[in-house]
C-alpha cells in the first residue's frame, strides 16, 4: 500500500505543478491585459493635452522641454502597449498549453494506472 503511494507522488507532483503553472500564466496575462485599457485611456489624455497647444507652441518648444518630453512619452506609448497585449496573449496561451498539457498527462495516466489496479484485482 505505502509502496502505492510512493510510486503516485511523482505523476501527482507533476500534475500539481503543470495545473498551478497553467493558472499563473494564464492569470498573469489576463493582468496584463486588464491595463491594456488603463493604459489607453492614460496614452489618449497624454494625446489631447499635447495636441491642445498650438502648432507653433509645439513646434517652437525647446529640447529637453516639457512639451519635447510629453511628445517623446506619446511616440514611446504605442510599443508599451504593444508589449502589454502580446505578452498578455502569449500568457494566456502558455496557460491554455500547460492546461492541455495537464490533459494529456492524466489521459496517459489513466490507463497505466488502471492495468496496475487490475493486475491487483487478479492477485
Amino acid at each position: 500500500m505505502m509502496s502505492q503511494m510512493k510510486q503516485m507522488m511523482v505523476p501527482l507532483l507533476v500534475l500539481a505543478v503543470l495545473v498551478i503553472a497553467s493558472i499563473s500564466f494564464a492569470s498573469n496575462g489576463i493582468g496584463l491585459q486588464g491595463q491594456v485599457e488603463g493604459e489607453e485611456a492614460k496614452f489618449h489624455a497624454l494625446q489631447n493635452e499635447y495636441f491642445s497647444q498650438s502648432k507653433q507652441v509645439r513646434d517652437s518648444a525647446e529640447s529637453g522641454s516639457a512639451l519635447n518630453q510629453q511628445l517623446a512619452q506619446i511616440q514611446n506609448y504605442p510599443s508599451e502597449l504593444l508589449r502589454l497585449k502580446l505578452v498578455g496573449v502569449g500568457k494566456i496561451l502558455t496557460g491554455i498549453y500547460l492546461a492541455l498539457l495537464a490533459i494529456a498527462f492524466l489521459l496517459f495516466m489513466m490507463p497505466i494506472r488502471l492495468g496496475k489496479l487490475l493486475r491487483e484485482a487478479r492477485t
